[in-house]
């Protein structure tokens, strides 16, 4: 039997071309279509689908097999995704296994927290009318935003960018190198480590409040210190941290979900249900003079801002699921996210409403939880109280865990891109020791960094309201001078100048109120 020759082994791309190329043979090209043979029969093989082999040889069955599967792999794919062999061991994509339920639990648990017991405060500046409607435009505009990022994940075929840094760099990078890097870097990093420390001065302090509330007068005569108490939410934090990736943390930020929904509602129901004090007005705090009641204004639409939160994890969120051509990621992530968010509606707007109505213009500075502390600790009963406690000390120790994931997948990533292998559980777990005692040591040195709500959300404000926007124009391009166009770069430049705003205005507020920063002193 007469052999066939030999020919080389050509790749087949993840979309096939229309037509069918010449076959290189020994004997020069020739195309598979061209038969005939002095016997009347073909003797050459043509292909019978664009599925076939493009060679010649014996094993063609086996090989056609190969290709049929291949061919299933293709369709389902739809694109050949450049996957970086690192990621599969880096805590944030080393598990491809979410779905929309995760998503709904890391962003519910990521977008909700203690920034929203501040939110009355806001009101006391800014009055019902103004304050209604900036909580109304900001929660819109964030959601926007969300989904803007929620679609730029695989916005170029067969890239999924895994991090809000790596999409930032790929937008903003064009425009100059590393720009995109630098001007994520210091929000995102804060909105990571320094809400870490934020967590833990928050947590610390409540745990001594549940203590307090506890045991009562029967107390001991050496209660522990406050940098006591953050030092035992620290060792929580970090042997909860021990977990290896997003995913596996799926159930702590269920519990974050939900005791955050919880002592949301409770907070506004017992405030609202109790007595409201005889000195309070709902006329929003007057200033002697015109510029010192516009940067107060501006500390409170801070204050707003910081609220909304979770976008700089949205990235990391979608990475931890599998995407196909068939079946991509943003699908479950938006179905995810927009349960999420209508639980965070839920709570942001009647604590919002509810503590401002309890307490109007006598609101604390430190939330809505210090008022119902301050004016009612007596008048409900401790345990309600205590439960409120210990809630929001689950929360906290939730929060901290997704909050601290970047910067435990940037610890690792330094690691094996040096090494070229794997963490060891030695290695994780010295990282994240190192990391919350970290933390802990900035939490007491700078015991006054929970209260620059104001501040610290106008420096963060583009992460969430300006950079998606520019984003969204840089990698999807679309048409100049369009509605697309003018639209997101308007509300880009807007997001900036208010961030610009806004931290004039916290910086303001910080010197009006004297606030005293005693470093190394927590109270």
């Amino acid at each position: 039997m007469e052999e066939r020759p030999e020919t080389e082994l050509i790749s087949i791309p993840a979309t096939p071309r229309a037509s069918t190329p010449e076959i290189l043979t020994p004997s020069g090209p020739r195309s598979p279509r061209l038969g005939g043979s002095k016997e009347g029969k073909s003797s050459t093989w043509t292909p019978t689908s664009f599925i076939s082999p493009r060679f010649l040889s014996p094993i063609g069955t086996p090989m056609k097999r190969v290709l049929v599967n291949m061919k299933g792999y293709l369709e389902e794919v739809g694109h050949l995704t450049k996957l970086n062999p690192q990621d599969a061991w880096l805590p944030i994509t080393e598990s491809r296994n979410g779905n929309s339920h995760y998503a709904a639990f890391h962003n519910l648990n990521a977008g909700i927290g203690f920034q929203a017991l501040v939110l009355p405060v806001a009101f006391s500046f800014l009055g019902w009318s103004w304050g209604i409607i900036s909580l109304t435009i900001a929660y819109i505009w964030q959601l926007y935003t969300l989904w803007i990022l929620v679609q730029l994940h695989e916005a170029v075929p067969g890239k999924r960018y895994n991090r809000y840094v790596e999409l930032a760099q790929a937008a903003f990078g064009e425009i100059r190198e590393r720009l995109g890097v630098w001007l994520a870097l210091f929000p995102t990093v804060y909105l990571s480590a320094g809400t870490a420390t934020a967590l833990i001065l928050i947590g610390g302090e409540t745990m001594k409040l549940f203590f307090e509330t506890v045991c009562g007068p029967l107390c001991s005569s050496n209660p522990l210190t406050t940098v006591e108490w953050y030092l035992v939410f620290t060792s929580l934090c970090i042997v909860l941290s021990q977990l290896p990736n997003l995913n596996s943390i799926a159930g702590l930020s269920l519990i974050g979900a939900v005791t955050a929904i919880t002592y949301c509602t409770m907070v506004w129901v017992l405030s609202v249900s109790q007595q409201r004090p005889t000195s309070m007005s709902y006329q929003p705090l007057s200033l002697p003079s015109f510029s010192a009641s516009m940067f107060s204004v501006l500390n409170a639409l801070g204050i707003i801002a910081f609220a909304f939160r979770g976008h700089n994890l949205a990235l990391e969120i979608q990475a931890t699921m599998p995407s196909t051509f068939k079946h991509p990621a943003h699908v479950p992530m938006w179905r995810g996210a927009k349960v999420a968010y209508i639980f965070i509606a839920m709570c942001l707007f009647p604590v919002a409403i509810g503590g401002f109505w309890a307490y109007g213009n006598l609101m604390p500075s430190g939330g809505i939880l210090n008022a119902l502390f301050g004016f009612h600790s007596h008048d409900i009963p401790r345990g309600l109280l205590a439960v409120t406690f210990l809630l929001v000390v689950f929360n906290c120790l939730s929060s901290f865990q997704i909050y601290s994931m970047p910067v435990f997948d940037s610890f690792e990533a330094g690691y094996t891109s040096r090494t070229n292998r794997p963490c060891s559980i030695w290695v994780r777990s010295g990282f994240r020791v190192f990391y919350g005692f970290v933390n802990f040591f900035i939490g007491v040195a700078l015991p006054f960094l929970a209260s620059l709500a104001g501040l610290l959300g106008g420096l963060t404000l583009p992460v969430t309201f300006a950079y998606p926007c520019f984003m969204w124009v840089l990698i999807k391009r679309p048409a100049k001078f369009s509605f697309n166009w003018y639209f997101n770069w308007i509300l880009g430049w807007l997001g900036i100048a208010f961030s610009l705003a806004f931290s004039l205005g916290g910086i303001w507020s910080m010197v009006n109120s004297g606030l005293k920063l005693k470093f190394f002193k927590p109270s």
